[in-house]
């Protein structure tokens, strides 16, 4: 087999090994657009009684208006207590907390920072304390402002006692502000409708996504408390529920508004991190969700199949392959020109389809959620078309963080946030 062969080949079965590894993604993208009647939840669902749990850090801005939008849930107050870890606070986070009416600890630590140290410290000591008196636990970032009938909507779901964990909706309380926060919005609205919809549907595994999730009180008490302290410890935390067969549902009527970042520096650490964080969950659960999905098929195997395809380092495989037809095209240079000029034609095209195919994907996506999602964007018409088209290329901004994260050292860094409601619409 001569160079040129060899390099066919090589695209070829990269292309083919993609497109089958990645197809399922694409049945479920046919569902979610096919199929909009929402499966029945229960209307008269046991009343349960739930701890909503806020880890922060310096957002003395924002988390009054989260703390506000709990108190009005219509939900039994005396079903659901706030709580908020006011992690390594510099500011008056802590006061703030305790004067809208949340139970507030205080925590210290700078050798164990984050969202999963400070989640653990939390359960374990309502636990000491004897106050682990829970159903469940709902997870939320201090930015979020919570749709009023939340809690009863999941509360519906979780009634059916079937599942370990449930996600929700997220929309964007900020989703017109820039290419950067609407970037954002569509992705996480693209990954509702287009995913954990289409997994319900199907019966198999949801996946939780940062914030506004419920957790089984059991979940918890099984683990002792949270052991999940990777920098994406959300993902961590579904990888272990496919691996130990729990299930994650989704309750698509229970509605969030979180707040996006709106500047690249704030967007690039936040991205750095969760990038380095799928590296580290990669590494440490890829051997495991293999042979978990190589078992005979069930909706667990399923289960570990899609979250292994979810931690894949799709991107940096891409960027590799790319690499490699570069090389190519280095390592010809001095052959004769006829050679060079068909190796440059071979690798040239690929790594230009490549791109453009890339890009045409994205639009595909980012169309599709907007038009399906088009009510619940609440921002003018001209803002909704502008941003399908800026969404490739918020994405495209990906490829320098997916490298850089290969080789940084990367810790946990807090996002802050103004409180904006300007672009929220309602609430």
């Amino acid at each position: 087999m001569n160079m040129i062969q060899l390099v066919e080949a090589f695209n070829l079965f990269l292309a083919v090994l993609f497109t089958v590894a990645y197809f399922y993604q694409l049945v479920y993208l046919v569902i979610g657009v096919i199929r909009r009647n929402h499966w029945t939840q229960s209307q008269d669902a046991k009343i349960h009684r739930y701890a909503a749990v806020i880890s922060a850090r310096n957002e003395a801005g924002v988390i009054a208006e989260l703390i506000h939008s709990l108190k009005e849930q219509r939900y039994p107050q005396d079903c659901l207590d706030i709580y908020v870890v006011a992690d390594n606070c510099t500011d008056n986070t802590a006061e703030v907390s305790r004067q809208a009416g949340a139970i507030v600890y205080e925590r210290f630590n700078q050798n164990k920072k984050g969202k999963g140290y400070a989640l653990d410290f939390l359960f374990r000591t309502l636990h000491h304390e004897g106050r682990d008196k829970y159903d469940g636990y709902m997870i939320f970032d201090a930015d979020n402002l919570v749709d009023p009938n939340f809690t009863a909507e999941m509360n519906k779901v979780f009634d059916s006692g079937n599942y370990g964990a449930i996600t929700c909706y997220r929309n964007s309380r900020n989703f017109g502000d820039n290419w950067i926060s609407s970037g954002y919005a569509i992705w996480f609205l693209r990954e509702a409708r287009f995913l954990n919809f289409p997994r319900m549907l199907l019966g198999t595994n949801c996946h939780v996504s940062g914030t506004g999730f419920l957790i089984n009180a059991d979940v918890i008490r099984e683990n002792g408390g949270w052991p999940f302290h990777l920098l994406t410890e959300d993902i961590e935390f579904s990888v272990s529920c496919a691996l130990k067969g729990r299930r994650i549902g989704y309750c698509d009527k229970a509605v969030i508004y979180d707040e996006q970042p709106t500047t690249f520096r704030q967007s690039w650490d936040q991205r750095l991190r969760w990038s380095k964080g799928f590296y580290q969950v990669n590494a440490n659960y890829s051997a495991a969700l293999t042979r978990g999905f190589l078992r005979k098929p069930t909706r667990q195997s399923w289960s570990c199949y899609d979250m292994f395809m979810t931690v894949a380092p799709g991107m940096l495989l891409t960027l590799v392959t790319l690499a490699f037809n570069l090389v190519v095209c280095l390592a010809c240079w001095g052959q004769p020109v006829y050679i060079t000029n068909k190796i440059l034609a071979v690798s040239g095209s690929f790594a230009f389809s490549t791109v453009v195919n890339f890009y045409l994907g994205l639009l595909l996506f980012g169309t599709l959620t907007v038009l399906s999602e088009w009510k619940q964007i609440q921002i003018p018409t001209y803002k909704k078309i502008l941003y399908v088209f800026t969404f490739p290329i918020f994405m495209f901004t990906y490829v320098p963080i997916s490298l850089a994260a290969l080789v940084r050292k990367v810790e946990w860094k807090p996002i802050y946030h103004t409180g904006s409601q300007k672009a929220l619409g309602k609430s």
